[in-house]
């Protein structure tokens, strides 16, 4: 349903209130509601337990944002990112807004909220190019009001697109965050296992090599990089393992040495746990 011209006495809005299919709803990201909107007076718009995300881009005027006990105020260029599970309101300022906004949902979004979270990822952040966030609200909104056949794919399309650009927004490996006193910048050790992943490595060799403690580095590497030492590493031994077989004759044993694994057994094992298949099965099927 579209309403090109909403006037109100509080806002001058367009929009298009969505309603996907029955597969979008249950396997895709899917549009709730898509549009923007001209304030004509200061006014309040609070909501809460909604099962649905919003992200909205600030265009002009200003705001305050409140939620979960935080307060924003809001300038151009700022931009919004919530569970609309939980409470919050936002207000225009004197200098009256006009936004572009989008609410969405999807299966995984709870998984996808946490992991944009974990990466530093803020409710409300000046976008570094926020014409790129108003470029995907105004193809969303076209593609709402389009008739074409595939428009459910075609939106899940363009929401990925956004959440790609918010973790992108929430992802600053290089900069040290202040909690309790400065944190080393772990990018050296990423670089280091990035290239000596196929020898043995161990945490206790690691924090020796780089003169840190073992137990700080765990926890700042995960802060910074998402992902555990051991898991990264991990990460990295199987995706060499994956090109190997797929591309060389090489047996599972030596495949496995060359990957820094020198137990064959727990090779396999490892790689059948994380891609569903045992390597020899993998090797066939690609």
């Amino acid at each position: 349903m579209e309403t090109p011209l909403f006037d109100g006495e509080l806002v001058h809005a367009n929009r298009i209130i969505y309603t996907p299919s029955p597969f979008a709803r249950s396997s895709l990201l899917y549009l709730q509601e898509v549009g923007s909107l001209q304030a004509r007076q200061p006014h309040d718009s609070a909501r809460k337990n909604l099962a649905s995300y919003l992200f909205f881009l600030v265009e002009q005027g200003s705001g305050v944002l409140e939620y979960e006990g935080h307060r924003r105020e809001l300038e151009p260029g700022d931009c919004v990112f919530l569970d609309c599970r939980r409470s919050y309101l936002h207000r225009t300022g004197q200098d009256l807004w006009r936004l572009r906004w989008v609410h969405f949902f999807g299966p995984n979004m709870g998984a996808i909220y946490k992991k944009y979270q974990e990466r530093g990822g803020q409710f409300a952040f000046h976008a570094r190019q926020p014409e790129k966030f108003a470029a995907i609200l105004q193809k969303l909104y076209g593609l709402a009001a389009s008739d074409e056949y595939v428009r459910d794919m075609q939106i899940y399309g363009a929401l990925v697109d956004l959440l790609t650009l918010l973790m992108e927004e929430s992802w600053h490996p290089g900069t040290v965050r202040v909690t309790q006193g400065k944190k080393q910048n772990l990018q050296e050790i990423k670089e280091y296992l990035d290239g000596h992943y196929t020898e043995k490595i161990t945490l206790d060799a690691l924090a020796e090599q780089f003169y840190i403690n073992k137990f700080y580095l765990t926890r700042v590497f995960k802060e910074q990089f998402g992902q555990s030492v051991t898991n990264y590493l991990v990460q990295l031994r199987i995706t060499q393992a994956k090109r190997m077989l797929r591309f060389t004759d090489h047996s599972i044993e030596s495949i496995a040495q060359e990957c820094g694994l020198n137990d064959a057994n727990y090779f396999s094992r490892l790689f059948k746990k994380i891609e569903g298949v045992p390597p020899g099965e993998y090797r066939r099927q690609w």
